[in-house]
């Protein structure tokens, strides 16, 4: 399996080149130069299976060549040990036609922790077996960077910086990532929301001196092995719900746009997917592209789903590329217009071709909060914000005969405020992590300047 740039000027590389590199030297994001399907006997034999087993099945043709067969086997093992769900992704029924799949078993409570614990052991044995090191900085609105912190701190290959936007994260998220005491492990809380983080990690990767001095790699979704763990869950919810022999819907808050890429990438690989419906909150730019308002960034105003609050969603440029027929000087251009005016309008044969494949609608600060108090008083299921804007979405995209699954994507306990709020109930932390509040912290503020940040990475993280 070889992968290539969605911009076209960046070599081909095999799946452990590209997942050790993250972003492409063109400046593209990387992806299969193929997409393998399973036929339908195949899909229909995952029912039932272990979550590891299914995500072997799923996750082996994109990985085979850069890693035997035990080596990959023992990788998922590792990933999922630490989950405190025996089924890993559990599916709850909410209506006799809507699934909620919870994705927050993992250590950080959030779908994260399935792409970032497997990266984690990914990394590891690939490293160990070059005899190298790297630098890994990503940016994170919240989730990312718990996640990339619990997966890799105490690795000796590897130092991590990982970059969020000071004040604009929950207690929760922001005590996840200045917790940890392990050296090898540092949380920047930088002066600006999460798309200058985002901006200045790819500026680092784009200044290839700093990049090849300090051995940079990328863990944010920028990196195709995030999105691959992430087509497994799709296969397991579907086929617990009778795929390939019927359709099956989905419903993804997302603001990075990876986690609804990966349902794109299972229905190209065969799934029967019916709908992929994108939910946002009031950072709207995704549903507006979708709605035929072109792609222009606005204000970045914060909310109580604070993990979606992005204006530039890196994966959309994936989507993009197959929305464009794989035309990589198409891509390139658009993500010129981004960086220099601000924004793009789709053209379109390309907005036609993203409206048959996604779905979309948004959710009001207000709408959050009253989706969160009628889905305890009818299921008794509590959502995290970005959980109920996956409903609330969901509930005006149902289908009569075709189940709907929304993704939910991290514990309520991680936004209890805005939780409280609504329901009137504080959702305790798991026991595991009870002592949150009394951990000290270790961070570091530091301002939005690319100059800034790389010689704080340079002196005391890649050292």
């Amino acid at each position: 399996m070889k992968y290539i740039s969605t911009r076209g000027q960046a070599p081909e590389l095999t799946f452990e080149e590209a997942m050790l590199t993250g972003l492409a030297r063109d400046g593209g994001l990387y992806v299969p130069a193929e997409i393998p399907t399973m036929t339908k006997e195949e899909i229909a034999a995952l029912a039932g299976l272990p979550y590891e087993d299914i995500a072997f099945r799923v996750m082996w043709p994109y990985v085979e060549g850069s890693f035997t067969e035990e080596e990959f086997k023992g990788i998922i093992a590792r990933a999922y040990a630490g989950f405190g769900h025996a089924a890993r992704a559990p599916l709850k029924q909410l209506t006799p036609n809507h699934f909620l799949l919870e994705l927050f078993h993992g250590p950080t409570l959030a779908f994260k922790d399935f792409a970032m614990q497997l990266i984690g052991q990914l990394f590891q044995v690939a490293l160990k077996r070059r005899g190298e090191s790297v630098t890994i900085v990503g940016a994170t609105s919240g989730d990312t960077g718990s996640a990339a912190i619990e997966a890799f701190k105490g690795l000796d290959a590897v130092n991590v910086a990982i970059l969020y936007p000071h004040g604009r994260v929950s207690e929760v998220q922001r005590r996840q990532m200045t917790t940890p005491q392990e050296s090898n492990v540092h949380a920047l809380a930088v002066d600006g929301d999460f798309d200058d983080c985002q901006a200045r990690v790819k500026d680092m990767f784009n200044d290839f001196g700093f990049r090849d001095e300090v051995k940079l790699a990328g863990v944010n979704s920028i990196n195709f092995a995030r999105v691959l763990a992430q087509v497994v869950y799709y296969f397991a919810a579907a086929t617990a719900l009778g795929a390939p022999h019927r359709n099956v819907s989905f419903s993804v808050p997302t603001g990075n746009f990876g986690d609804i890429f990966a349902g794109f990438i299972a229905k190209q690989m065969g799934l029967p997917i019916d709908q992929l419906v994108v939910a946002t909150n009031q950072n709207d730019i995704l549903h507006r592209c979708l709605s035929g308002e072109g792609y222009f960034k606005g204000e970045t105003k914060p909310s109580i789903s604070p993990s979606m609050d992005i204006q530039v969603s890196s994966n959309f440029e994936r989507a993009l590329y197959f929305a464009y027929d794989k035309d990589t000087a198409a891509v390139a251009q658009l993500m010129d217009e981004l960086k220099n005016g601000g924004g793009f309008n789709v053209s379109q044969g390309a907005l036609e071709a993203l409206q048959a494949t996604y779905e979309s609608g948004r959710a009001s600060e207000e709408e959050t909060l009253a989706t969160i108090k009628s889905e305890v008083e009818s299921s008794g299921e509590l959502l995290c914000p970005h959980g109920a804007i996956g409903v609330k979405v969901a509930n005006e995209h149902l289908k009569e005969g075709v189940p709907m699954v929304t993704l939910a994507t991290a514990h309520p306990a991680k936004f209890p405020a805005a939780v409280e709020d609504a329901s009137g109930i504080h959702p305790p932390l798991p026991p595991r992590m009870g002592d949150l509040y009394e951990r000290s912290e270790r961070v570091t503020r530091i301002s939005s300047d690319l100059g800034d940040l790389e010689d704080h990475i340079r002196k005391q993280v890649a050292k």
